[in-house]
């Protein structure tokens, strides 16, 4: 997510919400990555709760760290949240806290709805992850 916002910045995409859903795209390719793994590790018996378990905390984990680079970039460029408030996007004063919590809420919720969905895929026991079919 962080390698997304930083090409979005380059093009000057970043200041448009509308290009943050490439963020939940990105996430969920992760997730899916981090449960695939955890399934190969554990040498395809993998417990449902401990995958959709799996799948939360890398959300959860990606969320919080690209927040704190999130607050970072606000720091280093003011401009950013000048121009998202020129946009008035949340309707009130946007600060660094409100932003970072915000990309939080939004990264851990995406994540249990693309855990639960990923795992209706992961569950069954003749899913092999990619690398693993012969």
């Amino acid at each position: 997510m962080i390698a997304y916002f930083l090409l979005a910045s380059l093009i000057g995409w970043a200041d448009r919400i509308e290009y943050s859903f490439l963020n939940g795209v990105v996430l969920a390719i992760g997730v899916c990555m981090a449960i695939a793994h955890y399934k190969r590790v554990r040498h395809d018996r993998m417990p449902y709760l401990h995958g959709f378990g799996t799948g939360i905390i890398t959300a959860a984990v990606a969320s919080l760290v690209f927040g704190l680079f999130l607050i970072a970039y606000m720091v280093i460029n003011p401009n950013f949240v000048e121009q998202l408030r020129a946009q008035d996007l949340f309707g009130f004063d946007l600060s660094v806290t409100i932003a970072f919590l915000a990309v939080l809420l939004q990264g851990v919720m995406s994540g249990v709805i693309i855990s639960l969905i990923a795992m209706q895929y992961f569950k069954s026991p003749d899913h092999k992850p990619l690398e693993q079919l012969d």
